[in-house]
């Protein structure tokens, strides 16, 4: 199973130069939680927003460039595909972003992890629209605004929709 995991805003932002607008701890222990162990699957710009490699996970960074350096430990693809194929051993790799590689990952996804949040922001950066004739969701766990959340936001687990034959 193929998974995107994202946060978005109301009108799908995702970030602005190559960063996140809002702060939700709660939000970064989950993506910790689900993408532990696994693959996570990224382009070259959002890999490069990391302090470091996230620990305890197989980072699989996909570019254009085939001269592109990457840290030993840290694997490299030219597409989506040989993305997947590298994570081939994993039964549950995700797509982490940023939004290109999102809108490669739909067609591949057979899961989406939306964080949707309750505001609005000023972003360059957009998730790709979630089609209501190919995603279900089905869960969907609220989160109020609280003292460490500026905003209220819910988590969803959306199924892609198989068509019947």
């Amino acid at each position: 199973m193929i998974t995107i995991i994202a946060a978005i805003g109301l009108n799908n932002e995702l970030g602005k130069d190559n960063d996140l607008v809002w702060h939700l701890p709660n939000d970064f222990k989950r993506f910790k939680n689900l993408t532990t162990g696994h693959h996570i699957i990224m382009g070259r710009k959002t890999f490069e927003s990391f302090p470091k490699p996230l620990p305890n996970r197989t980072h699989i960074v996909i570019s254009r460039n085939k001269n592109y350096l990457v840290p030993q430990g840290v694997l490299l693809a030219f597409d989506m595909s040989q993305a997947l194929a590298l994570a081939n051993g994993d039964n549950q790799p995700f797509v982490i972003g940023g939004g290109e590689i999102y809108r490669l990952g739909m067609e591949w996804a057979d899961c989406l992890e939306i964080t949707h949040i309750d505001g609005s922001f000023d972003c360059d950066t957009y998730f790709p629209k979630i089609e209501a004739d190919l995603w279900k969701c089905v869960s969907e766990v609220p989160h109020p605004k609280d003292e460490r959340h500026d905003y209220a936001f819910k988590y969803c687990t959306y199924q892609k929709i198989k068509n019947q034959l």
